[in-house]
């Protein structure tokens, strides 16, 4: 499973730098999904990475392909440094699995990201005050320039801090290493029901805190159905091949994952 996405990507940027004399079509931008949350398969970020960098060693610095990374369902559970993931920006909503607000969300960026962007949403933040000629452009923060007016939800965003000291106190390795467990029960307990298909691989190398399957005769609807009116919270996919998928997060434990599975076998 970690052939096919490094295939499809290469294919991509290989095709990309082939123009075509009539369009001078070329590639700009790469973008992929972390951990997709219609299958709870977690892409090999920094593999991929490499391919856009070696592509990017052909190009001149006007032409470099700018990497981005949905970053939403890995980001509050794998113990990454996103700096480090190789990418140019990674997004990601602090709503899920830091627990956040809803409504809240980060962007982060490279040095060689900001400067090839450019805004294109109306600022009411500092960059207000430069173009009223109060302060320069260089001393408005780049994230600031993409921030768009209105009224902000501060409320939201001054609750953001407790939710990552969270974390930080529980240590990012702690975090990933439960959060894998839990996951990795529930992978275990699925795989052994013959009336269950699994879709999310069992390594943790290739999934993290999504876990997606089918019971055989039933809509993934019924299986939510039946488990919310046992009192187990779970969820659909919210795409056109849906699948019933569990999300077992730090407010769980042991013991709720043996119900979940219990009544998922009960079902046979």
């Amino acid at each position: 499973m970690t052939r096919t996405p490094l295939i499809t990507i290469a294919s991509i940027i290989e095709q990309s730098m082939c123009r075509l004399p009539s369009q001078q079509q070329i590639t700009w931008v790469v973008a992929v999904t972390w951990v997709h949350s219609s299958t709870g398969v977690k892409l090999p970020i920094k593999a991929l990475a490499e391919v856009v960098k070696s592509a990017n060693a052909e190009r001149d610095a006007a032409d470099q392909i700018v990497f981005c990374v949905d970053g939403v369902h890995g980001f509050g559970i794998e113990d990454q440094d996103v700096s480090q993931l190789g990418c140019d920006f990674f997004i990601a909503g602090t709503h899920k699995w830091i627990f956040g607000p809803r409504g809240t969300g980060v962007i982060w960026g490279n040095d060689k990201a900001w400067a090839r962007s450019e805004p294109v949403i109306p600022s009411f933040s500092a960059s207000y005050a430069a173009w009223l000629g109060m302060m320069s452009t260089d001393e408005v923060p780049d994230g600031m320039h993409f921030t768009p007016g209105g009224f902000h939800s501060f409320e939201h965003r001054w609750a953001l801090p407790a939710a990552f000291e969270l974390h930080q106190q529980l240590g990012k390795a702690n975090v990933q290493t439960r959060i894998h467990a839990l996951n990795s029960q529930t992978k275990e307990g699925l795989a052994k029901m013959p009336h269950v298909q699994l879709y999310t691989p069992m390594s943790t190398e290739l999934s993290s805190g999504l876990v997606c399957f089918d019971v055989n005769g039933m809509k993934p609807g019924e299986v939510v159905k039946r488990m919310h009116d046992r009192g187990i919270i779970m969820s659909s996919t919210p795409y056109r091949d849906s699948y019933a998928r569990f999300a077992p997060s730090l407010l769980n434990n042991e013991e709720e994952i043996d119900r979940a599975l219990a009544e998922i076998r009960a079902i046979a």
